[in-house]
């Protein structure tokens, strides 16, 4: 039925090590429990349930589905846990540890009680590396740089592990081609008095011979239309080219440039083997998305008193042109429902060297249901055009670090139109260009020097219900601001320059933290302010061609934090941070309504409906069925999310989680009825608090959320307070109806 684990520990051992260890010693004793709900093996049960099968039918298929075979005590078992227990801890550096078992019978069922004694734990004092003259161990000293373990480090046979892997790393970058990290030894000089241990590694006296002479590159063969039953033809070096970079290349279809292998592949002849070059090349050649299959071949041969290889690589392209069709069907939280469908066209190899066109087409729909007379139907089409080339096309020179991912140069171009039912209709034009590339596994960078965005509103497209909403007595002032900045005062253009900065912790890192952060900084109308300074058509602002251009600085950095608490739980933590300033041509006006923050809906504060909250105590109204209308945001944000998430079984896991945070405007505006909206050192009395729990479906390539949340404070005042906890009351259908937000979604919310 289970294991019962007494931890006796060395004083000097922390009370978290002994929970860590007793949870780790509990998950590798043996034999597993049978599975139990409430203390019930239930699968035992159906294991019986319909008895014994006698043929491969329907009680076979049953038992084998659902059932589960009793796990039987036995003594045996208790003594076969010890050993692999001593070892574990010896290998956690405590040495000289002991562990002793019994079955605890109780009618038919049994446990293993254990107790386990745990001395003083080793630590590591110092790390040496014995060289001498010859290049192998010439290679070995040069590994010391930068070790895995440090002293005062905790002895881990695993933290040994990693390090003989380093050191193996280094020194076949450095040329030695057939080194393994079998081939290292490390001896331990223990220190039983100081509980201190001298680590040393040096390579084995009888490593092959081989593996101790560095190797050179000699030739670099590219095969870059290898098909198995084409290979002769393929690799027939007769018609092969040579490149400047002496790179032999056969490729009778002159499919691809030759400049695109200077860009790939960083094996170069005439150099020392490298085994990370190695590794960028085919990473390169697996990422540029032109070829479906990439295999190498290293030839070894000798060179005079040299050791050289040549190098062989086999590639398979896919189809130079492809087309997708991918239908999406949507149910939104504010009870809009629809379809969209979009064809997708793509060019693998558009320029001859890799890059890659797509050209997207889609069109869509939207109806909105339950909402009677007041409903709307969204129409949506849209074409785009998207050229990415896999290196950085430039005037000028990046520096970027050539051991990393290839570099990309993106170009976008694109058009959308919205019609909102019988309201108006919105056309958007938008074109992009910038880089992207990686200064390290954990450092990405984004630079969009230019993006431009069109925004137009036909006059002829702005329907008669659009003035019943705008002469509405019912209907609020901010309703109304928000239909008349969209159908009178939406054309607009937005020129702008984009950085990114994207910083994830090392994936290979132990640590049960991990941390994420992207931070963004935006210039928009700066340029454009020199040059253009006459108004607008009927706009007070400055306009180019008559279109008023925006002028705003927009800073926001996502700060991620997740913790792993145990095998099974994690907490996550999201702390998000928005600032925009608009100024100049964009004085006394909000930031465009796409560059806005909101907050709200099942990625932000899930207690309240997408968009419902702010800015700052702005008040909307939840209840009534009032017409549909684009919700106003706001040019500062604070969000705050905390979760703890924990996994039940493979496909099924739990959450408990709260969120925070509101949106404020930079200039008070009168829209707003009010002067608390914008923000203000009393920022922190208009936040916004909700909690609930969660159920997540992991279906392995995507995980389905429910979310299910109640806000705990509101930022306006509720009978007489903000603070709502002592309002609860889920027997109240009113209150549910008003309070309980249920959100469906797919991926966690961060």
């Amino acid at each position: 039925m289970g294991t019962d684990i007494t931890i006796k520990a060395d004083s000097t051992v922390p009370k978290d090590e002994q929970s860590g260890l007793k949870e780790k010693l509990t998950d590798l004793a043996r034999p597993r429990p049978n599975k139990q709900l409430f203390g019930y093996p239930y699968k035992v049960g159906f294991y019986y349930l319909l008895g014994e099968p006698r043929k491969n039918g329907l009680r076979a298929w049953f038992r084998k589905k659902f059932g589960e075979e009793p796990v039987l005590a036995s003594a045996k078992a208790i003594s076969s846990n010890i050993p692999v227990w001593q070892a574990s801890l010896q290998n956690e550096g405590y040495f000289g540890s002991t562990a002793t078992g019994s079955l605890k019978e109780e009618g038919y069922k049994a446990r293993g009680v254990y107790e386990v004694n745990v001395k003083q734990r080793f630590h590591v004092d110092s790390v040496g590396y014995v060289v001498d003259s010859t290049p192998v161990r010439k290679a070995l000293k040069l590994s010391a740089r930068r070790p895995v373990i440090k002293k005062g480090d905790p002895y881990r046979l695993d933290n040994i592990k990693l390090e003989r892997e380093r050191i193996s790393q280094i020194i076949k970058q450095r040329g030695f081609y057939y080194f393994l990290p079998d081939y290292l030894g490390v001896l331990a000089d223990n220190d039983s008095v100081a509980h201190t241990t001298a680590l040393y590694f040096y390579i084995k006296p009888d490593i092959p011979d081989a593996a101790g002479v560095p190797y050179s590159i000699r030739n670099v063969f590219i095969y870059p239309n290898y098909n198995l039953s084409t290979a002769q033809q393929d690799t027939n070096q007769r018609q092969a080219i040579q490149s400047e970079e002496r790179f032999i290349i056969a490729d009778s279809t002159k499919m691809f440039n030759p400049k695109l292998f200077r860009d790939i592949v960083t094996v170069l002849p005439g150099t020392r083997y490298n085994s990370r070059m190695q590794d960028l090349t085919l990473s390169r050649f697996i990422n540029v998305g032109a070829f479906k299959f990439v295999r190498n071949r290293f030839e070894p041969a000798q060179q005079g008193d040299s050791a050289v290889l040549d190098v062989h690589y086999y590639l398979t392209p896919y189809p130079e042109k492809s087309i997708r069709i991918e239908p999406d069907f949507t149910s939104r939280s504010n009870n809009f429902n629809g379809t969209q469908i979009t064809v997708s066209w793509r060019n693998r190899n558009a320029l001859r060297r890799a890059e890659l066109l797509t050209i997207n087409a889609n069109a869509g729909i939207e109806f909105q249901i339950g909402a009677g007379d007041q409903g709307v139907t969204n129409y949506r089409f849209g074409l785009e055009g998207i050229l990415s080339f896999p290196r950085l096309v430039s005037p000028f020179r990046f520096q970027y670090d050539q051991r990393q991912a290839l570099p990309k140069t993106n170009v976008t171009l694109g058009y959308q139109t919205i019609i909102r039912g019988d309201l108006y209709r919105i056309n958007s034009f938008q074109t992009t260009f910038g880089y992207a590339w990686r200064q390290n596994q954990q450092v990405e960078h984004v630079f969009q020097p230019f993006s431009a965005n069109y925004v137009y509103v036909p006059s002829s497209s702005i329907g008669d219900r659009v003035y019943d909403i705008l002469f509405d007595p019912e209907i609020s002032a901010i309703i109304k601001q928000q239909y008349q900045n969209t159908v009178y005062n939406s054309n607009q253009l937005i020129l702008s320059s984009l950085y990114s900065f994207n910083y994830n912790s090392s994936p290979r890192s132990n640590s049960p933290n991990t941390f994420r952060l992207t931070a963004n900084a935006e210039a928009a109308g700066n340029l454009a302010s020199l040059f253009f300074h006459q108004p607008a058509e009927g706009d007070p602002r400055k306009g180019i061609f008559g279109v008023p251009y925006a002028q705003y600085l927009r800073f926001d950095a996502d700060a991620r934090y997740y913790r792993k608490l145990s095998q099974n739980i994690t907490w996550a933590n999201r702390l998000f941070a928005g600032f925009g300033i608009p100024f100049g041509n964009y004085k006394g006006y909000q930031l465009p309504f796409t560059k806005q923050y909101f907050v709200g809906g099942s990625n932000s504060i899930r207690a309240f409906r997408p968009r419902a909250i702010g800015p700052g105590l702005f008040t909307r109204d939840t209840i009534r069925n009032l017409p549909a209308f684009q919700d106003g945001g706001g040019d500062i944000k604070l969000e705050a999310n905390t979760e703890i998430r924990a996994k039940f079984t493979k496909y099924l896991e739990g959450a408990v989680f709260v969120d925070a945070g509101n949106v404020w405007t930079y200039y008070n505006l009168e829209s707003f009825d009010g002067d608390v909206e914008n923000f203000s050192p009393n920022f922190y009395k208009q936040i916004a608090v909700g909690a609930g729990v969660g159920l997540r479906i992991d279906l392995s390539y995507f995980l389905v959320r429910f979310d299910l949340a109640t806000p705990l404070r509101k930022p306006y005042q509720t009978e007489g307070s903000e603070w709502v906890i002592n309002q609860i009351n889920f027997r109240s259908s009113d209150w549910r109806k008003q309070n309980l937000i249920f959100n469906i979604a797919i991926g966690y919310p961060f």
